[in-house]
């Protein structure tokens, strides 16, 4: 008799090519939404958000999306307001798709750029770019 899976194990398996294809047509839905939406709410009225990535669950019903304001606008009201207009937004993205259901979407944060910075700041610190140096970085003439 064969065992299923722990449900971590699952939760770790990489996404497969539907749920990328379906992550990225409501990547563009919502880019397009975002331009063309008339939100109500104050905290999102002439929004000009950045869609990084939408990952989708294996079943297609829920989809997480990862935005950031362009202009580096307050994230945290940016976000909070998506989240109060799912609905709506979840409506405009449908309009666009060719789906049985629309997936229902949670808006986080992208932090991926602030990641990027601190890495970068952390390899060009002294004491660790010292550690990085390669034998072919050395000048041959300093005789190091």
């Amino acid at each position: 008799m064969s065992q299923r899976k722990s449900s971590s194990t699952e939760s770790a398996r990489a996404p497969s090519q539907r749920q990328l294809r379906v992550g990225e047509e409501i990547r563009h839905a919502l880019s397009e939404a975002f331009m063309r939406a008339d939100f109500r709410d104050p905290d999102l009225q002439g929004l000009n958000v950045t869609v990084a990535e939408v990952r989708v669950s294996p079943d297609l019903q829920n989809a997480t999306a990862f935005v950031m304001p362009l202009g580096g606008g307050d994230v945290t009201k940016v976000v909070a307001g998506l989240n109060r207009a799912a609905a709506y937004v979840r409506s405009q993205v449908a309009s666009r798709m060719q789906l049985r259901r629309a997936p229902r979407i949670d808006f986080k944060a992208d932090l991926s750029f602030e990641r990027a910075e601190a890495i970068n700041r952390l390899l060009h610190r002294p004491d660790v770019a010292a550690d990085l140096k390669t034998p072919d970085d050395e000048d041959p003439a300093d005789g190091t």
